[in-house]
């Protein structure tokens, strides 16, 4: 149930995405993105290194959550150290499927020469703070009042765990 995105998957990828904006506890975007805004991103991904996994139903016919493992700052220094975000379908949220690509993520890391997860999580977020805390991530550091969400000054807890 869990493979690598194809092009064809990034619409539904889009829609997932966009589908956390209202909440304003998983993304700092306000407005929705469309699938052209995301075309340079998802060509960044790459399934040997720096992955965009999809988690699908039983018969693939829909895309129900997916992972991304994105280059953390840029600099070859950190080439070991990776960024993941984790984005589930509403209708399958609190389902297991962002632990699922979690565990995944842990497990085949090593693999893609890597040795550090990041997650950079709004603090007000709880079941995104619980789902990385029960992976074994830790509070590596918090930004506080460094988002403003719809007038609100929001805190970003960086969140990280060795493999």
């Amino acid at each position: 149930m869990i493979r690598d995105a194809v092009a064809a998957d990034l619409p539904a990828v889009v829609d997932i995405y966009n589908a956390s904006i209202p909440g304003r506890m998983a993304t700092a975007d306000l407005a929705p993105v469309s699938v052209a805004d995301r075309q340079a991103w998802f060509a960044e991904f790459d399934p040997g290194r720096r992955p965009l996994w999809i988690y699908g139903s039983a018969d693939d016919a829909q895309v129900l959550g997916w992972l991304s493992l994105r280059s953390f700052y840029g600099r070859p220094a950190y080439a070991e150290t990776v960024e993941v975000g984790v984005y589930t379908h509403p209708a399958a949220q609190r389902r297991g499927v962002g632990r699922q690509l979690l565990d995944h993520a842990i497990e085949l890391g090593p693999g893609l020469g890597i040795s550090t997860l990041l997650a950079f999580t709004f603090a007000h977020n709880v079941p995104s703070v619980g789902l990385f805390k029960s992976a074994g991530f830790q509070t590596w550091g918090e930004l506080p009042q460094v988002a403003r969400l719809d007038g609100v000054a929001r805190d970003l807890l960086i969140l990280g765990r060795p493999l």
